[in-house]
């Protein structure tokens, strides 16, 4: 029999889901369809309900339940749901509710500030609005790293891969570090001549959007449960029962918008599929943004840009948008898979993009352990995108250190779960071919259901059931192995 203390503290949860569902409409109402002169009141809203939220994890009555219930009396997911339940008690009451309200207050208005600067490249004009987050995220991060015992960037790392620690992260990036740049410089040699032949514009947004959707049912979203948007950086947010997806488009280009389609429907995907028996309590939520990232990336990059997809793609793109050379199916494939350093991180290819990665994630460590101040940051972007990638970023701050949105909420930490998550993509893609030997076969012609099925058993429906490192296990047999991530650039660059 279920310990009533414990369906007392599930029923406290249930209520935070109810919260954090208004939460993510109105902030995706926030980036997508507010008027601007709405934001301030926006701002003080969801700060509100963030301090109810947090009030709510923190009550004495929380803690006392959470002190009272017997673990002996539960079954094993409902072990496993108050492992999360207690992660998330702990986590919320090292923190000042005045500080969760600044933090929130600060990460309104610096969007705001972002939205109108980086158009403008108007580096000096977010300053103001920055440096407030920046000083609520240092200090967001001495308490947490004085409560764990470990350093401040760490503390903010975890947020979002819980228990990861930055000697590990490094001892991965490292290695990275070691074999990118030779793999990079060699994949641009081989390609050297071989450029493709460019899709000649204008491309309308209603038929970009049509092709985007088309691709998006392919892959099975549920648009009873979900729905496609525009906004400035494309993301994806909502609940599970109401997965909201953004892009952005361009009239005179037509696979970037696609692809970002392609990469957030793998986000969609994960939270459409969430456990239902679990989804109102914590044991029902995706486990790490890493493991996230690697749903999103399984899509746009194992999937997304394999030869079976891209030529499977074709005949949708010449209905949609009209025939042209450059929909030749040899020539997408190369489309798709070109090797060219660019400056935007959200449309850099497949081999260039873990740098974006590695550049953001030494400036971000280095200011939060206080190592450089915001002023430092487009020195540090300039020189470490011509050290990474040979490019030029100087003046140019709407295409260098404005690009992203994800610092303008003091979400620092957050960067390295993308190169995380391309490895853990890598090693679940080769567990699915080997469980699965016809899967590209029945990709290539249309049936990506092997594919989506076994992500389904293996990742989706495990929610936080497990912790990251067995779920990982569980599903490929072994731990995060980055070698597989290797293995696949050179087999898709190098080889194929």
């Amino acid at each position: 029999m279920t310990d009533t203390t414990y369906q007392q503290l599930e029923g406290r949860f249930t209520r935070l889901h109810r919260y954090a569902h208004l939460g993510a409409m109105a902030g995706w109402d926030q980036l997508t369809m507010m008027p601007t002169g709405g934001n301030e009141a926006r701002a003080e809203a969801m700060a509100e309900l963030s301090v109810l939220m947090h009030e709510t994890l923190t009550a004495p009555e929380t803690r006392r339940l959470l002190a009272a219930v017997e673990p002996s009396s539960l079954n094993e997911a409902q072990q496993a749901n108050l492992r999360e339940i207690r992660r998330e008690v702990e986590d919320a009451t090292i923190m000042p509710p005045s500080l969760v309200e600044a933090q929130s207050l600060a990460g309104a208005r610096c969007e705001k500030a972002w939205r109108t600067c980086r158009p403008n490249n108007d580096w000096e004009g977010f300053l103001p609005t920055f440096r407030e987050v920046v000083r609520l995220s240092r200090e967001e991060a001495r308490i947490r790293a004085e409560a764990a015992g470990c350093s401040r960037y760490e503390a903010l790392l975890q947020k979002f891969e819980p228990g990861l620690t930055l000697e590990a992260l490094d001892d991965i990036f490292n290695d990275l570090r070691q074999w990118l740049p030779g793999l990079l410089s060699e994949a641009v040699e081989r390609q050297r001549g071989q450029d493709p032949v460019l899709p000649q514009g204008p491309f309308g947004e209603a038929d970009q959007r049509r092709l985007g959707e088309r691709v998006m049912r392919w892959l099975g979203f549920d648009f009873e449960h979900g729905r496609l948007d525009v906004s400035l950086h494309p993301f994806c947010g909502g609940v599970p029962d109401d997965v909201r997806l953004t892009t952005r488009y361009r009239s005179d280009e037509c696979l970037t918008a696609l692809m970002g389609i392609i990469h957030e429907t793998g986000h969609a995907r994960y939270e459409q599929n969430l456990p239902e028996a679990w989804r109102r309590q914590p044991a029902g939520r995706a486990r790490s943004m890493a493991v996230h990232e690697s749903q999103s990336l399984s899509f746009e990059m194992q999937l997304g840009r394999s030869a079976a997809f891209v030529r499977q793609l074709r005949p949708w793109l010449i209905e949609a948008l009209g025939d042209q050379p450059a929909f030749d199916a040899d020539n997408l494939v190369r489309l798709s898979q070109q090797v060219r350093p660019g400056l935007i991180r959200v449309d850099a290819d497949e081999v260039s993009y873990p740098a974006h990665i590695l550049l953001r994630y030494d400036i971000e460590r280095a200011l939060i352990e206080g190592e450089i101040e915001v002023e430092d940051i487009p020195t540090r972007w300039d020189e470490a995108m011509q050290h990474l990638l040979g490019l030029d970023t100087r003046g140019n701050y709407r295409d260098g250190c404005l690009q992203d949105i994800h610092w303008t909420d003091g979400s620092f930490g957050y960067f390295p779960t993308y190169s995380l998550g391309a490895m853990l993509a890598a090693q679940l893609m080769a567990a699915a071919r080997q469980a699965e030997p016809q899967l590209d076969a029945r990709i290539a012609e249309g049936d990506p259901s092997l594919l989506l099925e076994w992500l389904r058993t293996h990742i989706w429906q495990q929610g936080s059931l497990l912790e990251t490192p067995e779920l990982i296990t569980r599903a490929t047999g072994e731990a995060l192995n980055p070698e597989y991530y290797r293995r696949h650039l050179r087999a898709r660059y190098l080889e194929g």
